[in-house]
């Protein structure tokens, strides 16, 4: 039983060490993509604050149609198809989901 045991504690010794280049490895593999990374991470925390601050989208756009009047109607319009593709993607994201939504 001692053999086993033995056999056993070098077997994870050694997954332990494989397991550790690895991380090494891939750390190392990520780092050109790290400052990509982070700059689309950055998007997604700003994009998550401006759903749950709609006020500032509002102000944001009142703020433009009271600066730059003649190119609100541009601005308006490139909003809607954001807000159109956006609700696009939340339907079908919820679509896919396994207990229907919600």
């Amino acid at each position: 039983m001692n053999t086993k045991l033995a056999h056993l504690a070098e077997r994870r010794q050694r997954l332990v060490a494989q397991a550790a280049s690895q991380r090494t490895a891939l750390a190392h593999d990520m780092e050109p993509w790290r400052a990509r990374l982070a700059l689309a991470d950055r998007g997604v925390a700003m994009v998550r604050y401006v759903r749950h601050h709609p006020g500032l989208m509002l102000g944001a756009a009142l703020l433009l149609a009271v600066l730059r009047p003649s190119r609100t109607s541009k601005w308006l319009r490139r909003g809607w198809v954001v807000w159109q593709i956006g609700r696009r993607l939340h339907r079908g994201s919820a679509a896919r989901k396994p207990d229907g939504g919600g």
